[in-house]
């Protein structure tokens, strides 16, 4: 068997983990709402969640590539699959006990072998095949990626979400009785998705161990991060990483709040287009439908957005330059986030929506770009960059901030500082 046909099919087998954890990764999101409830957990614990995620990503990144360094991408990636398959199998008892800990713990696990299975996938794309390629490949990965992030809402929406959540108030109305029936179907409502994801991550596991991925790492080079970070295309493309992450993260998270700002829900009632995309998600009576789920419809544009950024992204990188590619699309996400921040109505929100669009080639192209030429410090260099995702904490933490204190329109001065960056990066890595 010819390296190119091995390459092919290890490609495809990690093109379905990909699809897997960005499946994963947004599921959990459809699933906090239930949560919230279960657990009666106020926003301050709501903000936990989401540092559970990306603080896991701050404290596990560098050791996770020193362990696969150890151990390999097909051990690393299997290690981090099951990891994932733990965390998952965790949620049922934390349901089923009502304990935030237990949830909290088992939400951490499954962050963790999140960050094994991007420390080793991501490079591991990157070195099957040539380097001149590796951002294609990387960007095609990452659209399946895109893809299960797309699919997520959609099945959440139908599987997990269907039925009425009670508020706080109509809990507390409910008799003892009443309440530990609701409890418990809401526990078992969670339970489900997670156990059924949990096999699949297991079932994934043996796929793995059964396919005949390439070795591609000597144990015989030492792990040594320092020499690592001697390679400005790595250190300075961790910062890209951060700013990245940090922006998209950023304005996803707020695209509904800034919505609301703007009183987009009555503009999008009172417009035939903008109506009938909404009435796709909640029916044709628009009315009776509150304005958070009004605005909050198009969110799935934004993010559906960045994967087909990536399939397109995918055949552009491999023409010309990523670099080249990367800058033209870090200049049109400044641009749009400009038109967004000096302008109102349908014009504000189809800008920031398209921004997704633009947002989509700049992780991995960052990342192939970063790693490109470091051999076998890949690991290294892929667990620095992962660290980097620790942004997607930091960042939206300023951007509410400043929309507390100057307005959502001025707080997007941070997202241009940050594509500004990456902007710089794609015009400096060409020199280095």
């Amino acid at each position: 068997m010819t390296n190119k046909t091995t390459y092919k099919k290890a490609f495809i087998v990690i093109t379905t983990l990909f699809f897997m954890w960005g499946l994963i990764t947004v599921l959990v999101d459809s699933l906090i709402p239930r949560l919230k409830e279960i657990f009666e957990i106020d926003n301050t614990q709501a903000v936990l969640v989401q540092f559970a995620f990306f603080g896991a990503y701050g404290l596990l990144s560098i050791p996770a590539g020193n362990l696969l360094h150890r151990i390999g991408y097909k051990k690393g990636i299997m290690l981090g699959l099951g990891i994932m398959g733990v965390g998952s199998l965790l949620f049922w008892p934390a349901a089923s006990m009502r304990m935030f800990s237990l949830f909290m713990l088992g939400y951490f696990i499954l962050a963790a072998g999140m960050v094994i299975l991007q420390v080793a996938a991501n490079p591991y794309v990157t070195a099957l095949g040539d380097e001149i390629t590796a951002s294609s490949r990387l960007n095609l990965a990452q659209a399946f990626n895109s893809l299960g992030t797309t699919i997520a809402p959609i099945l959440g929406a139908v599987f997990i979400l269907s039925d009425n959540i009670k508020s706080s108030e109509e809990i507390k109305l409910l008799s003892e009785t009443a309440k530990e029936v609701y409890f418990s179907a809401e526990a078992s409502a969670v339970q489900m998705p997670f156990l059924v994801l949990a096999l699949s991550l297991l079932l994934l596991v043996a796929i793995v161990f059964r396919s005949k991925l390439p070795q591609l790492l000597s144990s015989a080079v030492e792990s040594n991060y320092m020499q690592a970070l001697k390679h400005k295309r790595l250190s300075l493309g961790a910062i890209g990483i951060f700013f990245y992450v940090g922006a998209e993260v950023a304005i996803g998270s707020f695209l509904v709040n800034y919505f609301l700002d703007m009183e987009m829900a009555e503009v999008i009632r009172n417009n035939g287009f903008m109506s009938s995309v909404a009435s796709l998600f909640h029916g044709d009576d628009l009315s009776g439908v509150d304005d958070k789920g009004i605005v909050g419809s198009f969110n799935v544009l934004y993010w559906g957005g960045a994967m087909v950024g990536r399939f397109a992204g995918s055949y552009l990188t491999k023409i010309y330059k990523p670099q080249k590619v990367l800058s033209l699309f870090a200049i049109s996400a400044i641009i749009l986030v400009l038109i967004s921040m000096s302008t109102t109505g349908l014009v504000a929100l189809w800008a920031i929506l398209a921004v997704g669009l633009f947002n989509s080639i700049m992780f991995p192209t960052i990342f192939s770009l970063a790693i490109e030429g470091l051999g076998e410090l890949k690991p290294q260099g892929s667990g620095l960059l992962c660290t980097a995702i620790v942004g997607g904490a930091f960042i939206p933490l300023l951007f509410g901030y400043l929309s507390v204190e100057i307005g959502f329109k001025f707080a997007f001065v941070s997202a241009i500082l940050c594509y500004g960056y990456i902007l710089f990066y794609s015009k400096k890595v060409s020199s280095l």
